[in-house]
Protein backbone atom coordinates (compact mmCIF):
# COMPACT_ATOMS: atom_id res chain seq x y z
CA UNK A 1 0.00 0.00 0.00
CA UNK A 2 1.43 3.31 -0.83
CA UNK A 3 0.13 7.21 -0.36
CA UNK A 4 -0.62 8.49 -2.86
CA UNK A 5 -1.19 11.99 -1.57
CA UNK A 6 1.38 14.64 -2.31
CA UNK A 7 2.43 16.97 0.66
CA UNK A 8 0.21 20.22 -0.70
CA UNK A 9 -2.67 17.94 0.06
CA UNK A 10 -1.59 17.67 4.14
CA UNK A 11 -2.90 19.28 6.32
CA UNK A 12 -0.13 21.00 7.73
CA UNK A 13 0.28 21.39 12.22
CA UNK A 14 2.42 23.55 13.69
CA UNK A 15 3.49 22.44 17.49
CA UNK A 16 4.28 25.43 19.94
CA UNK A 17 7.64 25.79 20.99
CA UNK A 18 6.73 25.27 24.95
CA UNK A 19 3.28 23.47 26.30
CA UNK A 20 2.28 24.04 29.65
CA UNK A 21 1.29 20.95 31.25
CA UNK A 22 -0.84 20.55 34.11
CA UNK A 23 0.04 18.84 37.54
CA UNK A 24 -1.05 15.52 36.68
CA UNK A 25 0.55 13.44 39.89
CA UNK A 26 0.08 13.80 43.60
CA UNK A 27 2.62 11.36 45.34
CA UNK A 28 1.29 12.06 48.69
CA UNK A 29 -2.15 10.43 49.96
CA UNK A 30 -5.22 12.37 51.06
CA UNK A 31 -4.78 12.65 54.65
CA UNK A 32 -8.10 13.41 56.41
CA UNK A 33 -10.25 11.14 58.33
CA UNK A 34 -12.95 11.31 55.24
CA UNK A 35 -10.63 10.40 52.62
CA UNK A 36 -8.38 7.40 54.17
CA UNK A 37 -8.92 5.23 57.11
CA UNK A 38 -5.53 5.96 58.52
CA UNK A 39 -5.62 9.35 59.21
CA UNK A 40 -4.64 9.21 62.51
CA UNK A 41 -1.04 8.50 61.07
CA UNK A 42 -1.12 12.26 59.82
CA UNK A 43 -3.24 13.30 62.61
CA UNK A 44 0.41 12.11 64.54
CA UNK A 45 2.58 13.30 61.93
CA UNK A 46 0.91 17.08 61.31
CA UNK A 47 1.62 17.16 65.87
CA UNK A 48 5.32 16.22 65.11
CA UNK A 49 5.16 12.03 65.87
CA UNK A 50 5.76 9.56 63.81
CA UNK A 51 3.61 6.32 64.36
CA UNK A 52 2.28 3.07 62.84
CA UNK A 53 0.48 0.41 63.94
CA UNK A 54 0.69 -2.70 66.28
CA UNK A 55 -1.62 -5.27 66.38
CA UNK A 56 -2.76 -5.61 69.19
CA UNK A 57 -3.59 -9.74 68.81
CA UNK A 58 -0.20 -10.78 67.84
CA UNK A 59 1.59 -7.99 68.54
CA UNK A 60 3.19 -7.18 65.33
CA UNK A 61 4.30 -3.89 64.13
CA UNK A 62 3.58 -3.09 60.10
CA UNK A 63 4.70 0.05 58.17
CA UNK A 64 2.94 1.52 56.34
CA UNK A 65 0.06 1.45 59.16
CA UNK A 66 -2.67 -1.17 58.47
CA UNK A 67 -6.46 -1.31 59.32
CA UNK A 68 -6.16 -5.31 59.09
CA UNK A 69 -3.36 -7.16 60.62
CA UNK A 70 -1.46 -8.78 57.53
CA UNK A 71 -0.14 -11.42 59.64
CA UNK A 72 -3.70 -13.01 61.58
CA UNK A 73 -5.89 -10.99 59.71
CA UNK A 74 -7.14 -9.24 62.93
CA UNK A 75 -8.32 -5.65 62.80
CA UNK A 76 -7.55 -4.69 66.85
CA UNK A 77 -4.61 -2.45 65.57
CA UNK A 78 -3.14 0.35 67.78
CA UNK A 79 -1.22 3.26 66.80
CA UNK A 80 2.09 3.16 68.57
CA UNK A 81 5.17 5.75 68.31
CA UNK A 82 8.26 5.15 66.54
CA UNK A 83 11.77 6.67 67.38
CA UNK A 84 12.72 9.70 65.59
CA UNK A 85 16.36 8.76 64.98
CA UNK A 86 17.72 5.93 63.17
CA UNK A 87 20.41 4.52 60.61
CA UNK A 88 21.00 4.57 57.36
CA UNK A 89 20.44 0.89 56.14
CA UNK A 90 21.35 1.31 52.16
CA UNK A 91 20.77 4.48 50.03
CA UNK A 92 21.00 5.66 46.27
CA UNK A 93 20.98 8.76 44.32
CA UNK A 94 17.97 9.79 41.92
CA UNK A 95 19.56 11.37 39.03
CA UNK A 96 16.81 11.57 36.61
CA UNK A 97 13.63 10.38 35.13
CA UNK A 98 11.30 12.40 37.16
CA UNK A 99 7.62 12.39 36.20
CA UNK A 100 5.75 15.15 35.44
CA UNK A 101 4.70 17.41 38.24
CA UNK A 102 7.86 16.54 40.29
CA UNK A 103 10.16 18.49 37.92
CA UNK A 104 10.14 21.00 40.65
CA UNK A 105 12.62 19.21 42.99
CA UNK A 106 16.39 19.23 42.11
CA UNK A 107 18.27 16.20 41.32
CA UNK A 108 19.79 14.15 41.82
CA UNK A 109 18.46 13.65 45.87
CA UNK A 110 18.89 10.87 47.97
CA UNK A 111 16.61 8.08 48.87
CA UNK A 112 17.20 5.43 52.09
CA UNK A 113 16.45 2.85 53.98
CA UNK A 114 16.40 3.57 57.70
CA UNK A 115 16.15 0.80 60.44
CA UNK A 116 14.21 2.21 63.42
CA UNK A 117 14.66 -0.50 65.43
CA UNK A 118 10.94 -2.22 65.06
CA UNK A 119 10.62 -1.00 61.60
CA UNK A 120 12.29 0.17 58.47
CA UNK A 121 11.35 3.10 56.33
CA UNK A 122 12.47 4.02 53.17
CA UNK A 123 12.18 7.83 52.61
CA UNK A 124 13.93 10.86 51.13
CA UNK A 125 17.36 12.14 52.40
CA UNK A 126 17.27 15.66 52.86
CA UNK A 127 20.30 17.79 52.97
CA UNK A 128 23.27 15.38 52.52
CA UNK A 129 24.68 14.36 49.30
CA UNK A 130 25.27 10.66 48.16
CA UNK A 131 28.90 11.05 48.38
CA UNK A 132 28.70 12.22 51.99
CA UNK A 133 26.54 9.42 53.26
CA UNK A 134 27.50 5.76 54.53
CA UNK A 135 25.60 2.80 55.78
CA UNK A 136 25.34 2.90 59.46
CA UNK A 137 25.27 6.79 59.27
CA UNK A 138 22.65 8.26 62.28
CA UNK A 139 19.71 10.06 60.94
CA UNK A 140 16.78 12.27 62.39
CA UNK A 141 13.17 11.83 61.35
CA UNK A 142 12.17 15.23 59.04
CA UNK A 143 8.93 16.43 58.76
CA UNK A 144 7.43 18.84 55.88
CA UNK A 145 4.94 20.54 54.66
CA UNK A 146 3.33 19.03 51.07
CA UNK A 147 2.65 22.04 48.67
CA UNK A 148 -0.84 21.64 46.12
CA UNK A 149 -2.28 20.63 44.51
CA UNK A 150 -5.42 20.33 47.32
CA UNK A 151 -5.76 22.95 50.05
CA UNK A 152 -5.59 20.36 52.45
CA UNK A 153 -3.15 20.79 55.20
CA UNK A 154 -0.56 17.76 54.27
CA UNK A 155 2.41 16.62 55.57
CA UNK A 156 5.21 13.45 54.94
CA UNK A 157 7.97 12.59 56.79
CA UNK A 158 11.86 12.13 55.08
CA UNK A 159 14.96 11.93 56.87
CA UNK A 160 18.51 14.25 57.30
CA UNK A 161 21.87 13.09 59.05
CA UNK A 162 22.28 13.71 62.52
Amino acid sequence: MTDSSTDDEREQVSVPSEIEFPRLLDFYDLQTADQTQIHEFYDNLRAGQLTTTRCTECDAIHFPPRIVCPECTGDALEYVDLPHDGELFAFSAVRGGLPLGLREHEVPYVVGVVDLGPVQLSGRIDDAAYSDLEIGDPVSLKIVDIDGPTDDDRVFYRFEPQ
